[in-house]
């Protein structure tokens, strides 16, 4: 399977999927969620779903209890829609990358912060 094969199946995946969630899953349990990336197998018969939402643990447990509800809807769909031999076994999980951007953000910001009071502090003595 060539890499570039894979690459561009993952992005159909990642926006059929999307648009699946979106327009066609009714479950109250699912909120806003982003699909931020798919991570597909070399035989393209397994695929990770990566998601996103804004909220507490407690509606992201609600949201991925809902995804895992519906994944059999969710994979019928995709594979009415994309053409492929085998459509891949789905899996979802959830993707906290953009937290860990928003905390390492929030350190660098309060180092700044510190570091213009130290030099504020030296600059008043």
């Amino acid at each position: 399977m060539s890499r570039n094969r894979q690459r561009r199946l993952s992005e159909l995946l990642k926006e059929e999927i999307s648009d699946i969630i979106l327009k066609e899953v009714k479950d109250p349990r699912i909120g806003f969620v982003s699909i931020t990336d798919v991570e597909l197998s070399g035989d393209l018969r397994h695929a990770k779903i990566f998601f996103s939402i804004i909220g507490d643990q407690s509606e992201r447990d609600d949201t991925l209890d809902g995804l895992k509800k519906a994944t059999g809807f969710i994979r019928k769909l995709v594979g009415e829609r994309i053409t492929v031999y085998h459509t891949p076994e789905l899996v979802f999980k959830y993707d906290d990358s953009i937290e860990h951007g928003i905390h390492i953000s929030n350190l660098i910001k309060e180092v700044r912060k510190e570091e213009k009071e130290a030099k504020s502090d030296e600059e008043d003595n």
